[in-house]
Protein backbone atom coordinates (compact mmCIF):
# COMPACT_ATOMS: atom_id res chain seq x y z
CA UNK A 1 0.00 0.00 0.00
CA UNK A 2 1.71 3.53 -1.03
CA UNK A 3 2.13 5.96 1.33
CA UNK A 4 3.48 9.31 0.89
CA UNK A 5 5.40 11.36 3.71
CA UNK A 6 7.32 14.30 2.52
CA UNK A 7 8.53 17.05 4.90
CA UNK A 8 8.26 20.52 3.72
CA UNK A 9 10.57 23.45 5.53
CA UNK A 10 8.80 26.53 5.28
CA UNK A 11 10.95 28.61 7.86
CA UNK A 12 8.41 28.86 11.22
CA UNK A 13 6.26 25.67 10.44
CA UNK A 14 7.04 22.38 9.35
CA UNK A 15 4.81 20.97 6.86
CA UNK A 16 4.27 17.24 6.87
CA UNK A 17 2.65 16.05 3.25
CA UNK A 18 0.60 12.77 3.88
CA UNK A 19 -0.79 10.74 1.36
CA UNK A 20 -2.21 6.71 1.15
CA UNK A 21 -3.34 4.64 -1.10
CA UNK A 22 -4.16 1.15 -1.71
CA UNK A 23 -2.48 0.99 -5.04
CA UNK A 24 -0.97 3.78 -7.54
CA UNK A 25 -0.13 7.65 -6.04
CA UNK A 26 -2.63 8.98 -2.97
CA UNK A 27 -5.03 10.47 -5.20
CA UNK A 28 -5.16 13.53 -2.82
CA UNK A 29 -2.58 14.31 -0.02
CA UNK A 30 -3.20 16.55 3.39
CA UNK A 31 -0.72 19.03 5.26
CA UNK A 32 -0.59 18.71 9.04
CA UNK A 33 1.58 21.67 10.36
CA UNK A 34 4.43 21.82 13.17
CA UNK A 35 5.13 25.04 14.60
CA UNK A 36 7.16 25.00 17.58
CA UNK A 37 5.49 22.77 19.84
CA UNK A 38 1.42 23.08 18.49
CA UNK A 39 0.82 20.78 15.50
CA UNK A 40 -2.30 22.26 13.15
CA UNK A 41 -4.30 19.22 11.99
CA UNK A 42 -3.95 15.97 12.99
CA UNK A 43 -3.91 13.83 9.04
CA UNK A 44 -5.87 11.09 8.48
CA UNK A 45 -5.95 7.44 10.33
CA UNK A 46 -4.48 5.74 7.60
CA UNK A 47 -0.99 7.03 8.32
CA UNK A 48 -1.32 7.04 12.42
CA UNK A 49 1.49 5.60 12.99
CA UNK A 50 3.41 8.65 11.52
CA UNK A 51 1.52 11.12 13.16
CA UNK A 52 2.17 9.83 16.29
CA UNK A 53 6.01 9.36 15.59
CA UNK A 54 6.50 12.75 14.56
CA UNK A 55 4.37 14.39 17.30
CA UNK A 56 6.62 12.67 19.45
CA UNK A 57 9.46 13.57 17.70
CA UNK A 58 8.69 17.62 18.08
CA UNK A 59 7.44 17.20 21.50
CA UNK A 60 3.96 18.61 20.91
CA UNK A 61 1.93 19.86 23.23
CA UNK A 62 -1.16 20.84 21.45
CA UNK A 63 -3.17 20.17 18.16
CA UNK A 64 -5.29 22.51 16.96
CA UNK A 65 -8.24 21.90 14.29
CA UNK A 66 -9.54 23.64 11.02
CA UNK A 67 -12.29 21.87 10.91
CA UNK A 68 -14.05 18.23 11.90
CA UNK A 69 -13.46 16.34 8.13
CA UNK A 70 -11.57 13.07 8.55
CA UNK A 71 -8.36 13.83 6.96
CA UNK A 72 -7.68 16.72 9.46
CA UNK A 73 -8.88 15.29 12.50
CA UNK A 74 -8.12 11.69 11.66
CA UNK A 75 -5.55 11.57 13.96
CA UNK A 76 -6.89 13.57 16.97
CA UNK A 77 -8.20 11.16 19.25
CA UNK A 78 -5.47 8.53 18.86
CA UNK A 79 -2.46 11.94 20.11
CA UNK A 80 -5.61 12.80 22.91
CA UNK A 81 -5.24 9.02 24.20
CA UNK A 82 -1.56 8.44 23.92
CA UNK A 83 0.08 11.61 24.84
CA UNK A 84 -2.68 13.08 26.90
CA UNK A 85 -2.39 16.58 24.39
CA UNK A 86 -5.24 19.02 24.58
CA UNK A 87 -7.68 19.59 21.21
CA UNK A 88 -8.18 22.39 20.43
CA UNK A 89 -11.00 23.93 18.03
CA UNK A 90 -14.03 25.63 17.13
CA UNK A 91 -17.43 25.26 19.15
CA UNK A 92 -19.20 23.12 16.43
CA UNK A 93 -15.62 21.34 15.96
CA UNK A 94 -16.16 20.16 19.43
CA UNK A 95 -19.93 19.16 19.27
CA UNK A 96 -19.03 17.14 15.70
CA UNK A 97 -15.92 15.11 17.26
CA UNK A 98 -18.00 14.28 20.50
CA UNK A 99 -19.62 11.17 18.75
CA UNK A 100 -18.70 9.23 15.89
CA UNK A 101 -19.97 11.35 11.93
CA UNK A 102 -20.52 9.02 8.91
CA UNK A 103 -18.56 9.47 5.77
CA UNK A 104 -18.80 7.76 2.78
CA UNK A 105 -17.03 5.10 1.05
CA UNK A 106 -14.66 6.83 -0.60
CA UNK A 107 -13.65 9.04 2.35
CA UNK A 108 -12.53 5.52 3.83
CA UNK A 109 -10.49 4.88 1.24
CA UNK A 110 -8.65 7.65 0.87
CA UNK A 111 -8.43 9.04 4.62
CA UNK A 112 -9.91 6.77 6.61
CA UNK A 113 -12.93 7.49 10.01
CA UNK A 114 -12.18 10.08 12.13
CA UNK A 115 -12.40 8.99 16.31
CA UNK A 116 -14.62 10.91 18.55
CA UNK A 117 -12.69 12.74 20.80
CA UNK A 118 -12.92 15.68 23.46
CA UNK A 119 -11.92 19.05 21.69
CA UNK A 120 -11.55 22.83 23.80
CA UNK A 121 -13.51 24.88 22.10
CA UNK A 122 -11.54 28.50 21.17
CA UNK A 123 -13.12 31.91 20.27
CA UNK A 124 -10.55 34.27 21.11
CA UNK A 125 -6.83 34.86 21.04
CA UNK A 126 -4.66 32.02 23.05
CA UNK A 127 -1.43 30.88 23.08
CA UNK A 128 0.11 27.57 22.83
CA UNK A 129 3.14 25.81 22.62
CA UNK A 130 5.12 29.43 23.07
CA UNK A 131 2.43 30.96 20.25
CA UNK A 132 0.02 33.06 19.92
CA UNK A 133 -3.25 32.14 17.47
CA UNK A 134 -5.97 33.81 16.26
CA UNK A 135 -8.42 31.48 15.50
CA UNK A 136 -11.46 33.12 12.87
CA UNK A 137 -14.46 31.26 12.47
CA UNK A 138 -14.63 30.70 8.25
CA UNK A 139 -17.32 28.64 7.40
CA UNK A 140 -19.05 27.77 4.25
CA UNK A 141 -16.58 24.43 3.26
CA UNK A 142 -17.89 23.27 6.45
CA UNK A 143 -20.09 24.80 9.55
CA UNK A 144 -17.09 24.63 12.00
CA UNK A 145 -14.10 25.75 9.57
CA UNK A 146 -11.55 27.73 11.52
CA UNK A 147 -8.44 29.39 10.36
CA UNK A 148 -5.09 30.71 12.87
CA UNK A 149 -3.34 33.74 12.34
CA UNK A 150 -0.17 34.59 13.65
CA UNK A 151 -0.06 37.88 13.23
CA UNK A 152 3.38 38.38 14.70
CA UNK A 153 4.20 36.23 11.52
CA UNK A 154 2.54 37.24 9.14
CA UNK A 155 1.08 33.59 7.95
CA UNK A 156 -2.34 31.69 8.40
CA UNK A 157 -2.90 28.25 8.45
CA UNK A 158 -6.23 27.90 6.51
CA UNK A 159 -7.06 24.67 6.60
CA UNK A 160 -9.31 24.36 3.28
CA UNK A 161 -10.42 27.84 3.25
CA UNK A 162 -8.45 28.47 0.02
CA UNK A 163 -7.30 25.11 -1.74
CA UNK A 164 -6.55 26.72 -4.98
CA UNK A 165 -7.23 29.74 -7.28
CA UNK A 166 -9.96 28.27 -9.09
CA UNK A 167 -12.67 25.33 -7.56
CA UNK A 168 -13.22 22.98 -10.03
CA UNK A 169 -16.27 20.80 -7.27
CA UNK A 170 -17.88 21.37 -3.84
CA UNK A 171 -18.54 18.88 -1.73
CA UNK A 172 -22.36 18.37 -1.34
CA UNK A 173 -22.87 20.18 1.75
CA UNK A 174 -20.54 23.07 1.27
CA UNK A 175 -22.23 26.65 1.11
CA UNK A 176 -20.79 29.14 -1.75
CA UNK A 177 -22.41 32.05 0.09
CA UNK A 178 -20.87 31.88 3.18
CA UNK A 179 -17.42 30.85 1.60
CA UNK A 180 -17.84 34.36 0.02
CA UNK A 181 -18.37 35.76 3.30
CA UNK A 182 -15.66 33.40 5.15
CA UNK A 183 -12.99 34.26 2.49
CA UNK A 184 -13.71 38.61 2.59
CA UNK A 185 -12.71 38.24 6.57
CA UNK A 186 -9.55 36.54 5.47
CA UNK A 187 -8.27 39.02 3.05
CA UNK A 188 -8.43 41.89 5.94
CA UNK A 189 -5.73 40.27 7.31
CA UNK A 190 -1.77 40.94 5.36
CA UNK A 191 -1.67 37.27 5.06
CA UNK A 192 1.82 36.46 3.48
CA UNK A 193 2.60 32.90 4.33
CA UNK A 194 -0.34 30.89 3.53
CA UNK A 195 -0.50 27.24 5.35
CA UNK A 196 -2.99 25.91 3.04
CA UNK A 197 -3.78 21.98 3.92
CA UNK A 198 -3.29 20.68 0.24
CA UNK A 199 -1.83 23.93 -1.70
CA UNK A 200 0.64 25.83 0.76
CA UNK A 201 1.77 29.05 -0.03
CA UNK A 202 4.95 30.85 0.22
CA UNK A 203 4.20 34.40 -0.14
CA UNK A 204 1.32 36.31 -1.60
CA UNK A 205 -1.13 34.45 1.23
CA UNK A 206 -3.69 37.88 0.57
CA UNK A 207 -3.55 37.67 -3.08
CA UNK A 208 -4.34 34.00 -3.75
CA UNK A 209 -6.83 34.62 -1.32
CA UNK A 210 -8.28 37.06 -3.23
CA UNK A 211 -7.98 35.49 -6.23
CA UNK A 212 -10.29 32.35 -4.90
CA UNK A 213 -12.64 35.02 -3.80
CA UNK A 214 -12.88 36.67 -6.97
CA UNK A 215 -14.04 33.54 -8.76
CA UNK A 216 -16.30 32.81 -6.08
CA UNK A 217 -17.97 35.61 -6.99
CA UNK A 218 -17.97 35.55 -10.44
CA UNK A 219 -18.97 31.60 -10.44
CA UNK A 220 -22.00 32.55 -8.26
CA UNK A 221 -22.62 35.44 -10.55
CA UNK A 222 -22.87 33.93 -13.86
CA UNK A 223 -25.18 31.58 -12.16
CA UNK A 224 -27.30 34.36 -10.78
CA UNK A 225 -27.31 35.48 -14.58
CA UNK A 226 -28.89 32.13 -15.50
CA UNK A 227 -31.33 31.43 -12.77
CA UNK A 228 -32.92 34.91 -13.71
CA UNK A 229 -32.22 34.11 -17.37
CA UNK A 230 -35.21 31.23 -16.72
CA UNK A 231 -32.76 28.44 -16.93
CA UNK A 232 -34.02 25.77 -15.08
CA UNK A 233 -32.55 22.34 -13.96
CA UNK A 234 -28.73 21.78 -13.34
CA UNK A 235 -27.71 20.46 -16.26
CA UNK A 236 -29.38 23.45 -18.07
CA UNK A 237 -27.75 25.68 -15.58
CA UNK A 238 -24.12 23.74 -16.21
CA UNK A 239 -24.79 24.75 -19.88
CA UNK A 240 -25.65 28.32 -19.95
CA UNK A 241 -22.67 29.14 -16.97
CA UNK A 242 -20.42 27.04 -18.89
CA UNK A 243 -19.47 25.08 -15.85
CA UNK A 244 -17.67 21.98 -16.73
CA UNK A 245 -17.71 18.95 -15.14
CA UNK A 246 -15.04 16.64 -13.86
CA UNK A 247 -16.66 13.11 -14.11
CA UNK A 248 -14.02 10.95 -12.59
CA UNK A 249 -14.09 12.75 -9.29
CA UNK A 250 -18.36 12.54 -9.99
CA UNK A 251 -18.08 8.95 -10.37
CA UNK A 252 -15.06 8.28 -7.58
CA UNK A 253 -17.46 10.41 -4.55
CA UNK A 254 -20.63 8.88 -5.65
CA UNK A 255 -21.58 12.22 -6.97
CA UNK A 256 -20.42 13.85 -2.96
CA UNK A 257 -18.29 15.85 -4.79
CA UNK A 258 -18.74 17.38 -8.19
CA UNK A 259 -19.02 20.82 -10.28
CA UNK A 260 -22.93 20.01 -10.08
CA UNK A 261 -22.59 20.50 -6.33
CA UNK A 262 -21.26 24.22 -6.73
CA UNK A 263 -24.36 25.00 -9.09
CA UNK A 264 -26.84 23.51 -6.99
CA UNK A 265 -25.20 25.34 -3.61
CA UNK A 266 -25.34 28.83 -5.51
CA UNK A 267 -29.12 27.78 -6.63
CA UNK A 268 -29.53 27.43 -2.55
CA UNK A 269 -27.86 30.21 -1.34
CA UNK A 270 -29.55 32.46 -3.98
CA UNK A 271 -32.98 30.59 -3.25
CA UNK A 272 -32.32 31.73 0.44
CA UNK A 273 -31.09 35.20 0.07
CA UNK A 274 -34.27 36.18 -2.23
CA UNK A 275 -36.53 34.70 -0.03
CA UNK A 276 -34.97 36.23 2.96
CA UNK A 277 -35.59 39.79 0.83
CA UNK A 278 -39.36 38.67 0.12
CA UNK A 279 -39.78 38.48 4.01
CA UNK A 280 -37.86 41.54 4.37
Amino acid sequence: MPELVRRHNFGIAQGYELGWSVVGQPWMSVFVWVVGHVLIDSGLSHLRRQVLELARAHEIEAVLLTHHHEDHSGNAGALKAAYGLPVLGHLATQEKLATPFRILPYQHWVWGPADPVGVTAVDAPFEAGGHRFEPVHTPGHSRDHTVYWMPEHGCMFSGDLYLADRIKYFRCDEDIAEQIVSLKKAVLFDVDVLFCAHHPQRAGGRERLLAKLQFLEEFYGRIGQAVDAGCDGVEELMRRAAVLESLGVRAFTFGNASARQMVKSAVRCIERTRAVDLQG
